[in-house]
């Protein structure tokens, strides 16, 4: 595990790799949560989390998925790739001005039933099942986010 100075040094230098989930409730709505943290604090995103030095994409999968949802057991094999993207954000996880951060992200689809209990709230403040015309009529919800659904 990185320190925070080590981490805010890669986040300087490279783009990082991450995993977000595309969750829906197979009635079309989205799941989207409030973050809590930098970068795009306070905006409503979908879920998600970087994948750490030499572990596996399932292994990421599975964990980013118990850490964002505290849902156990998810295997990276009950979703498919929804696509592979960019995000680029001004700030940075310290919010130490000057540093940019920049993801490339292994985006996954996958379908939860809305009656499953979801929630990590160190992650979000709240969380929200939306349709795709509502995230994208929403001034709060994250540009990265709509990129999905357009």
């Amino acid at each position: 595990m990185l320190s925070k100075d080590d981490f805010l040094h890669v986040v300087r230098l490279a783009p990082l790799v991450s995993i977000d989930l595309i969750v829906t409730d197979g009635n079309r709505r989205v799941l989207v949560g409030e973050r809590r943290n930098r970068p795009a604090r306070g905006t409503w995103f979908v879920p998600g989390g970087r994948v750490m030095k030499d572990e596996s994409l399932d292994a990421a999968f599975t964990r980013i998925v118990n850490d964002e949802l505290g849902v156990a057991s998810v295997e990276r094999s009950s979703s498919r790739l929804y696509g592979v993207y960019e995000h680029r954000y001004a700030d940075n996880f310290a919010g130490v001005p000057g540093i940019t951060t920049h993801y490339i992200v292994l985006a996954h689809a996958m379908t939860l039933s809305g009656t499953v209990p979801i929630g990590r709230f160190d992650q979000h403040s709240e969380y929200a099942w939306l349709l795709p015309d509502e995230l994208l009529a929403r001034e709060d919800v994250h540009e990265n986010t709509k990129a999905y659904f357009r």
